[in-house]
């Protein structure tokens, strides 16, 4: 079938480059409204109980504060005439914003919880009201117009929408920086790669179709469900990434049968039956890895997976479609622009691959029991892995919303901008809810619990313990002393408590208030529902968690399936499901280590925080796909080699040296593009872009240079074995490179 496509595509190479130029302009054309139809958020579960109470509290009572002013005084205290003058006018003016409610400021309560305890601060609570682009908006303008310095009072803006603020902007400029960085060194790497200025093109070409045919599917998705913002950012890297992988794959092919005598014609044919059918396999096992990530609830990670198989899938379209159209209108014109130091075959065999392969076979558990010490060594610090969410520690120290939210955290008694919120599913008469409330103000850790009722006030609250672990506890205070109550947390079919806590925001203290609240019986007999950010933590993580068997099982199934249908062996697939297995647990190591345990904290400019759980599994998912691809490009070509004839230690000598440059160049590249973003001022960009370009490199270098050939050579024929049942269902369906 691939053979008369080829033939098809020599034969109708000018019309099949004109429709895919008309194709990529309304591709373009649509995909420049993608910005606009995407979201910022999808950290949370739908179903989850802490997104449920988010939609009671939203419905019932107007939303919860997510903007934070923290006003200092410039001299003196905040009680001071100016300074009270200056705080009483910006509560005003805020309460006067569209789309702002539930103003309230030190200065028009004299709640104590609302000053620091030095008298030098003092907050404005507020609601910014919207769905996510209205808040991100109203957030952007609020911020602008009275985060400023004054000379009575300097004003800085902390609450969930101004760290979301903060991110987007960070993430956005860090993301320039890095594209700054990487897109001029890739483009020099690539003309050294290929040797020639024409044929260093192709892999922008290839990228740039799917890079903008990507844009125009997630507009088409994003008009009709949700999808995260930061898909453009996977799109425009791994868009880049296939580009470089296929287009070194079939030009270095392309190059080598041309280098034979083989006509032009001859040779796209030869290119589109062999290294476009692997490109074909590699792109369906890529997009299986990345279709794992549709399992899971949370739309920011769906978005992923959305972007990913479209990005993969166009890739592959490009690199079958346009590619070979334009090999055979260049013919040996690819080779224009030439390097003089370069060689005019690149596909050629590469000595030093291949003395590599010979080298490890002769001496295969001598050469890999170092590398597989190193990876396991380097996989440790997994043992003592710890998950968070996305919230200030991400950001730089002197972000505005991170000062803040380190503010309020160490100078203030509690932060009711953090506060667990709790409530009720039905109505609750007073007394029981007075009741209910008492009994959680005792509860350790809990500052004081407000509510219709009235506001509850227990003995001395328990401290967080070192490096934010349990709380170092005895007995909860002894009987609450009662406050004034707050009429807005009452509604006829619900009541809402506010417990405020001494805890540090996601300690593991913070989360076992949580769930001791939620293990309490409600007031009267109602349901109750807890939210707030350290309940969405515990959610989060439980959603990811309990679906990550599927999404492994999903992975290492299709995986399996895909390596056995292009091997005919039951042994290749297992091999390397392994090895990629361990090949990633060392980069996730590597990356807890520096991420978590906050070594090269210093040199990187983070703070040490628990891995971030939905980045971890993108990680995972992408770099997962990625040594996939490379997979197929060696096996292939190992494949091919062994149906001809030879015997398995030739075949992976052989294979490895026509593929090992490539592997090694495209990996290469790769990593210029992802260790780009170690510059990002966010940490898990920082994460993310060197996880993936360590686990890239991990895998063309140790797993395909060496562990590869040892594994192949112990197991020699053995290595292609599989059950006579399976061998004839792989001689029908015959999906080899033969």
């Amino acid at each position: 079938m691939l053979n008369r496509y080829g033939r098809f595509i020599v034969r109708r190479a000018r019309i099949v480059l004109a429709l895919a130029g008309v194709v990529l302009v309304a591709a373009a054309v649509l995909g420049f409204g993608a910005f606009g139809a995407l979201k910022n958020g999808g950290f949370d579960d739908p179903a989850a109980e802490s997104t449920r109470a988010q939609k009671v509290i939203d419905e019932e009572f107007g939303g919860r504060v997510n903007l934070v002013l923290l006003v200092h005084a410039t001299t003196g205290t905040v009680d001071a005439p100016a300074a009270r003058t200056a705080g009483t006018d910006l509560a005003a003016a805020l309460t006067g914003e569209p789309g702002v409610t539930q103003v309230v400021s030190y200065w028009s309560t004299g709640a104590p919880a609302l000053k620091s305890t030095d008298d030098t601060h003092a907050m404005v609570l507020a609601h910014v009201d919207g769905d996510e682009k209205q808040v991100r908006d109203r957030t952007r303008t609020l911020i602008d117009r009275y985060a400023v310095d004054g000379p009575a009072v300097s004003v800085r803006a902390g609450g969930d929408a101004a760290i979301n603020h903060d991110v987007n902007g960070e993430v956005g400029r860090s993301l320039a920086v890095a594209e700054a960085i990487a897109v001029p060194v890739t483009l020099i790497l690539l003309v050294i790669a290929f040797g020639s200025v024409v044929a260093a093109l192709l892999p922008l070409i290839i990228g740039g179709i799917a890079i903008l045919g990507t844009f125009a599917e997630l507009y088409l998705l994003g008009s009709v469900t949700d999808v995260s913002i930061f898909s453009v950012n996977l799109t425009t890297a791994l868009g880049l990434a296939l580009g470089i992988d296929y287009a070194l794959l079939i030009v270095g092919r392309f190059r080598e049968q041309l280098a034979t005598g083989e006509s032009v014609a001859d040779a796209v044919v030869h290119t589109v039956r062999t290294a476009g059918r692997t490109i074909l396999f590699a792109a369906v096992t890529v997009a299986v890895a990345l279709a794992a990530l549709l399992v899971f609830p949370l739309y920011f990670l769906r978005s992923f997976a959305y972007a990913g198989i479209g990005v993969v899938a166009i890739a592959a379209l490009g690199a079958l479609v346009v590619a070979p159209a334009l090999l055979a209108v260049l013919g040996p014109r690819v080779n224009k622009g030439r390097l003089p130091w370069s060689k005019t075959v690149r596909g050629a065999e590469s000595p030093f691959w291949g003395r590599l392969a010979g080298a490890v076979m002769r001496r295969p558990v001598l050469a890999s029991l170092p590398v597989v010490a190193a990876l396991l060594i380097a996989a440790c610090p997994l043992l003592g892995v710890t998950f968070g969410t996305p919230d200030q520690g991400v950001l730089p120290k002197q972000a505005a919303s991170r000062y803040v939210a380190d503010t309020l955290q160490n100078d203030f008694v509690g932060n009711d901008s953090a506060a667990v919120d709790v409530v009720t599913t039905g109505p609750v008469a007073a007394a029981p809810l007075a009741a209910y409330a008492r009994h959680l103000s005792t509860l350790p850790g809990v500052a004081r619990v407000t509510s219709s009722a009235g506001t509850f006030i227990a003995g001395a609250p328990a401290q967080t313990g070192p490096a934010g672990g349990p709380a170092q506890t005895g007995p909860a205070g002894g009987e609450a002393r009662k406050g004034p109550a707050d009429a807005a947390l009452g509604r006829p079919d619900a009541q809402r408590l506010s417990v405020v806590t001494t805890l540090a925001t996601k300690s593991g203290a913070a989360q076992d208030l949580v769930r001791s609240i939620r293990s309490q019986p409600g007031p009267d007999g109602a349901g109750v529902l807890v939210g707030g950010n350290d309940a969405r933590l515990i959610d989060t993580r439980h959603a990811i968690a309990s679906r990550l068997p599927t999404a492994a099982a999903l992975i290492v199934l299709t995986t399996f399936v895909l390596l056995f249908l292009f091997t005919g062996s039951v042994i290749q697939p297992l091999r390397a499901l392994v090895l990629n297995v361990l090949s990633l647990s060392a980069t996730l190591g590597v990356m807890t280590w520096m991420f978590s345990d906050g070594h090269l904290s210093s040199w990187l400019g983070f703070t040490p925080r628990p891995m971030d759980t939905a980045m971890t599994v993108l990680l995972f998912c992408i770099a997962f796909g990625l040594s996939m691809d490379y997979e197929v490009f060696l096996t292939s070509r190992i494949k091919e080699l062994h149906d001809q004839g030879a015997d398995t230690a030739a075949a992976v000598t052989r294979g490895l040296a026509r593929t090992g440059r490539l592997v090694s160049t495209a990996a290469g590249l790769l990593a210029v593009t992802f260790f780009a973003f170690g510059t990002s001022s966010v940490s898990f960009l920082q994460m993310f872009g060197l996880g993936s370009g360590l686990a890239i490199l991990i895998d063309a270098t140790l797993v395909r240079g060496v562990l590869v050939p040892a594994v192949m050579r112990l197991f020699d024929r053995r290595i292609w074995y599989a059950p006579r049942l399976l061998r004839r269902v792989h001689t029908r369906v015959a999906l080899s490179d033969a």
